[in-house]
């Protein structure tokens, strides 16, 4: 159910990144009427999605990459929300310290980054070898 549920995310990203960007820009500022996105913004949603979906697909690989990648950002997001949102805010916006981020979001910020970093701890135990079980050959 949960591998249905993310792909379907990432589809949703990959076919209308607008339908997420518009929605979380009127929840996250006080004044979403200012935004004024980079001309990359939308694509690189796109590119979230269908990296999700990629991932969804790939059976043989192993997920420690990943593993590594949620665990590093994520301690750097939840150690530094507030710069986290300040970069993510510069990279996507062109007017960035024009923008009124609620209160709220530095704190979920920091949230998130806590579930990388749990997600990123539990890809990785996942993805390591087994040992063989007591008297099996």
């Amino acid at each position: 159910m949960k591998r249905i549920l993310a792909a379907a995310f990432g589809l949703f990203e990959v076919l209308v990144p607008d339908r997420i960007v518009a929605p979380a820009e009127r929840l996250a500022f006080d004044n979403p009427e200012a935004a004024r996105r980079r001309p990359w913004t939308l694509p690189l949603v796109r590119l979230e999605g269908a990296t999700v979906l990629w991932l969804l697909a790939r059976r043989d690989a192993s997920l420690s990459d990943l593993s590594v990648a949620l665990g590093v950002f994520g301690f750097a997001t939840a150690f530094s929300p507030r710069t986290t949102v300040d970069v993510l805010l510069e990279v996507a916006y062109e007017n960035p310290g024009e923008l009124e981020v609620k209160p709220w979001v530095v704190a979920a910020t920091r949230l998130v980054g806590v579930l990388y970093v749990v997600l990123g701890a539990a890809t990785a135990r996942a993805d390591t070898p087994r040992d063989k079980e007591p008297g099996a050959k």
